[in-house]
Parts: structure tokens; sequence; C-alpha cells
């Protein structure tokens, strides 16, 4: 049989060359290997509503979504999209001509991309950013150029001075993620209403990822951009079921935005999945519906979880940061005299049993980001406390 040879030339194309085996493949794998209890990963240990779950079964067993559905998703889903945006945020879309339903909001960031960004455009983006970010703009063939949230008295700041700087000639996109992983920082009004006139006056386009946008806590709140001056023509909104309903598997993510900018990413994301997750898109329009006191109880629920992890590695030793919004804790180490985030969270498991990700893996700078440590928090309530209880025993003795 003939042995098939390549040339020397790399397998994997230049733009990807610096991405390989996600950290949080890495990390699963070394949960389950140890028995670590697992707060990498940020998906829940429970699923999400039981009534939501039956209408997935009802639409299966009533042959609703088990072919194609439509390429812009079904239309009850698209309805549900546009009038949770309108009793929300009391943002207008049309939903045949200005929702987009995607697989995931990884896949609507994904298509955004590739279909807005020329090679050679740059595009500003928040660091520490989702790792999918980096990918994203490198297969578009774009720049990315980091602006880097900074600790400033407990919390993780934007620099406004510097996003402004970061903007030049060749700069074609915004891409902003509010609440923000893995910080937990939620930008005010303020910021968000100097980052609308920014892309007013550059002629900027500007791609939001909001699927944290039920998850803020503490009085802040969440602020779509485009309901800001000038920014509904020119703002991609994002977001998803995964995160507000505990069915991250289930993979079904929405765009909000005009029409041209709705047929430009329809564009691409055609040419990815075509289209997903025909049934869920009947049980996620339905989830859209649910009271207000579901979103009302979820979020008191993570607020919960979030104290409880957090003062549980306080008193471990961590310098915490205590999030706004989203269901992460990022946490310093230099308080237990640990500089380097890789080599911390590789040793956690079997120093305590716990799995957590190095943050360092969200930025360009990577030294940036070196001493700090994500922990999710979207966990049982009795998993939280026992991994509490390991993290002390391991740290405050």
């Amino acid at each position: 049989m003939a042995v098939m040879t390549f040339s020397a030339r790399p397998l994997l194309n230049r733009r990807l060359a610096e991405f390989g085996t996600t950290i949080f493949a890495e990390m699963s794998a070394l949960a389950l290997s140890t028995g670590s209890i697992n707060l990498g990963q940020g998906f829940p240990d429970t699923d999400g509503p039981r009534e939501i779950r039956d209408a997935a079964a009802r639409a299966l067993t009533e042959g609703r979504g088990n072919q194609y559905p439509p390429g812009l998703g079904v239309p009850e889903l698209r309805t549900a999209v546009a009038a949770h945006q309108q009793r929300r945020y009391g943002l207008s879309y049309d939903p045949d001509t200005e929702v987009l339903v995607t697989a995931g909001a990884t896949e609507a960031v994904a298509a955004a991309l590739l279909a807005l960004v020329e090679p050679g455009d740059e595009v500003v983006a928040f660091e520490p950013y989702y790792d999918s970010y980096a990918a994203c703009i490198a297969m578009a063939g774009g720049t990315r150029v980091p602006v880097t949230l900074r600790p400033h008295e407990g919390v993780f700041r934007l620099d406004l001075d510097e996003l402004r700087d970061a903007v030049t000639d060749h700069t074609r996109l915004l891409l902003i993620n509010t609440p923000h992983n893995p910080t937990g920082t939620v930008l005010t009004r303020e910021e968000l209403t100097e980052i609308a006139r920014l892309a007013v006056e550059r002629d900027l386009i500007v791609v939001t990822d909001e699927v944290y946008e039920h998850l803020v806590f503490d009085g802040a709140e969440h602020l779509p951009l485009a309901s800001f001056p000038g920014m509904r023509e020119r703002t991609v909104s994002i977001s998803s079921a995964g995160k507000t309903f505990s069915f991250t598997g289930w993979k079904v993510g929405w765009v909000t935005a005009s029409p041209a900018l709705v047929a430009a990413v329809r564009s691409a994301k055609q040419y990815l999945t075509y289209v997903a997750s025909g049934p869920f898109q009947y049980a996620v329009a339905e989830a859209l519906a649910l009271p207000d006191a579901y979103f009302e109880e979820f979020r008191a629920d993570m607020r919960a979880k979030r104290d409880l992890l957090s003062a549980g590695l306080a008193d471990a030793g961590f310098g915490v940061f205590r999030p706004a919004g989203t269901y992460f804790v990022t946490t310093d180490i230099r308080p237990l005299g640990e500089t380097d985030g890789f080599a911390f969270c590789r040793s956690l498991p079997e120093r305590a049993g716990v799995v957590a990700i190095p943050n360092a893996v969200f930025y360009d700078h990577r030294e940036e980001g070196a001493p700090f440590v994500r922990f999710a928090f979207c966990k049982r309530t009795e998993v939280l406390a026992e991994a509490v209880q390991r993290l002390r025993q391991a740290f405050a003795g």
C-alpha cells in the first residue's frame, strides 16, 4: 500500500497556526483523569426549565424541525427574539428581515467577522477575550488589536483613552463583550456612550456579544449598545439561549441587526452550518416568553452561587474580583505566592481536586493575564461548597 506523504509545508494554514487544542479541552480532560471538580469550562451541571425541555420533546415528536428549518430560523423563534428585544430594551426589530438564528453565539460571531472583515482590516477587541474571538478574526484575515481591561479598585475597567487610541484608519470593527467573560465586568452607561460616540465618529461597525445579558448583579444593568444614539444601524447584536436557560448543548443563538447587516452575516452563516437545532428553536421560542419571575429567580440563584464561591476563594487566600455579571469569578493568585496561572492550574487538580482556567489564554499580552485564574460558579450549590472546602484545605490549612 502506498504511503501518503506531504511536502514540508505545514498542514495547518498560517492564519490558524497559533491556535491548538483549547485550554478547555485540556483542563476538562484533567478534571476527568483526576476526579476533580471542574470549575473550568462554563457549562451548568443541571438542565434548564422542565417546561422548555418538554417543548423540545413535543417539537421532536410532532415533526417540527426534524428537517432543515428556514435559513433565517423558524418564524416562531425570530418573532420571540424580536419580542424579547422590544420588551426588555425597547428595541424594535422586524423578525423577517432583522433577526437571524445561528448555531449558538460562537457561530454568530464567526459569521459576522467572516462577512464584515476584509483581509488586513483591524478589529479592536477587549482583552482578555473569549478564545474564539482571536480565531475568528484570524479566519477572516483581520488583524486583532487588543485593548486591555485592567484591575482597578477590585474590578477590571476599560480605559476609554486607550480604546480611542487603538482605532486607526485601518479599523473596520469593534468587537464588544458585555457582560464580559472572563472578568465579569459590565460596561456602564457612560462607557457605552463613549464607545457609541467613537463608532459614529469613525464610521465603525460594532459586533456585540451579549450572551450574559440576563446575568447581571448588584445593581448593574445590561444596556445594549444598539440602543444608543447612532448605533441601531451599525450594530450586530448577538445572544443565545445557552447561558440564560442552561441549555448550552442545544446551540441556539441569534443575531439582531439592520436588514443590510443581517443579510451580510447570513451570507457567511449559510456556508458554515446552513441551519441547525431545528426542534430546539421551537423550544427556545417558548423560553424567551417565560415570565419575568424566571429571569429574576435565575439571576438570584446565580448571585447566591457567586457569593458562595467568591467568599470561599477569599477565605482560601485568593485575591477575588467580584463579578458584576456572567458566571465566572476571576482571581489573583499572587497572594498565594504564585505568579504563573498556567502552572498553577495544571497543578491545582493534584493539590486541591479542583480545575480552573488560566486567564492568560484570553490575552495576546500573556504577561498581563499571567497571575489571574478563572473559576465558574454555574454549578450546583453542593458542588461549589465541596470545591470551596477543598480549596480552603489546600491553601488556608
